[in-house]
């Protein structure tokens, strides 16, 4: 059973969010990551060891730690602010 773990930036950004939509399509990545942690792009250089899935026009970043079986949700920020 994998462990799952919201970082306090992460939680005060979903709670923010006003369009209902959008948290439904944020609600479906969450559970399909759980499902399949590997889902997401691995990110590279001062990212590296995060995962990142896309939600237009936004992207969510996870880390995945495998042998503690945990996902760890950072952020969701808009792709232009990377």
């Amino acid at each position: 059973m994998v462990i799952v773990e919201y970082d306090s930036l992460f939680e005060k950004k979903i709670k923010k969010i006003r369009d209902n939509l959008f948290k439904l399509k944020v609600k479906k990545q969450i559970i399909k990551i759980i499902k399949f942690p590997k889902v997401g792009k691995p990110m590279r250089y001062s990212s590296k060891g995060t995962r990142e899935i896309y939600i237009k026009p936004f992207r969510l970043s996870y880390i995945y730690l495998k042998d503690e079986d945990k996902i760890v949700f950072l952020d969701v920020y808009h792709k232009d602010e990377q």
